[in-house]
């Protein structure tokens, strides 16, 4: 049995003509009374009684018609839900994200995509820029937000955005609307451990060491908004992406630096090779939502 089969007899039975059911189905009469012929005798059944006053379904035929209704229904199902994979309507994307891109690339990316793709189930997981390189290699990822460098050969990287640093500074003490980055020579730092982002690690302490002075790292936190409670907390300074001044905490204040400040990059990665589309459709939008 074939669907080809069941469409035919579907047109028929719901026709009781065979010209009329010919003509839905594009095709020519006869072609047509010989293929409903060729089903009866494979099912070893009349589907239809014929006489001279036109077509009526037979007992069969009356019982077959609604199991072969539900069986197009399904299988034309399961050819739109293919042909929308294929096209990345439907589907996931495992996205990894670094804790500063929920106040850059997430919001300006996710929900314009959403409102896009309702189709595409997207499963987060923060992680910093190293472990993400891993999941990506090990296929625990599809898709990471990561600040450069990115040491995994086997991953195919875009930039989206550069933004400068700014002062995390605590709020309980005065501090002028910008400040030289030299004046806070002698503070205690906070600072996340290198291994965890050697880019943004190094470009922090590169702008100090500019600016004079090597910083003196106190406290060591994993994440930016760990970093910024602790500052909260009166424990130090930091310096922090832009975009984390919409984070707002009570007992931080932000100031942007006198100095001009080397610019931190957030980009796209994923891995070499062919990607399923629903990843490909999210990698394409993310790179078109900053070009």
């Amino acid at each position: 049995m074939e669907l080809r089969q069941l469409r035919y007899f579907v047109a028929v039975a719901e026709t009781l003509n065979f010209g009329r059911a010919a003509a839905r189905l594009h095709m020519s009469q006869p072609p047509l009374s010989r293929q409903i012929k060729a089903f009866e005798t494979e099912l070893g059944t009349p589907l239809f009684a014929r006489t001279t006053r036109g077509v009526r379904l037979s007992a069969a035929g009356t019982a077959l018609l609604t199991d072969a209704r539900r069986l197009l229904r399904e299988a034309d199902a399961i050819s739109a839900g293919a042909q929308a994979l294929g096209r990345g309507e439907i589907g996931s994307v495992r996205l990894g994200f670094i804790s500063t891109a929920s106040y850059n690339v997430l919001p300006r990316v996710l929900p314009e995509f959403h409102r896009r793709r309702p189709g595409v189930r997207l499963h987060l997981q923060e992680a910093t820029s190293d472990a993400q390189a891993a999941m990506l290699r090990d296929d625990e990822l599809d898709v990471g937000l990561v600040v450069p460098p990115l040491f995994e050969v086997t991953c195919v990287y875009k930039p989206l955005l550069r933004e400068p640093l700014i002062a995390a500074l605590p709020a309980h003490r005065r501090w002028p609307r910008r400040m030289s980055l030299a004046t806070l020579a002698n503070e205690p730092f906070i600072l996340f451990p290198r291994k965890a982002g050697v880019g943004l690690y190094d470009l922090i302490v590169g702008f100090c060491r500019d600016a004079g002075f090597t910083p003196r790292i106190e406290q060591e936190a994993i994440q930016m908004p760990t970093i910024v409670s602790l500052v909260a907390a009166g424990m130090g300074v930091s310096l922090v992406p832009a975009s984390l001044r919409h984070m707002r905490r009570t007992g931080v204040v932000y100031r942007p630096l006198g100095e001009t400040s080397p610019l931190m990059e957030v980009g796209l990665a994923w891995r070499n090779g062919a990607i399923e589309p629903a990843v490909a459709a999210f990698v394409n939008h993310a790179i078109a939502a900053y070009n």
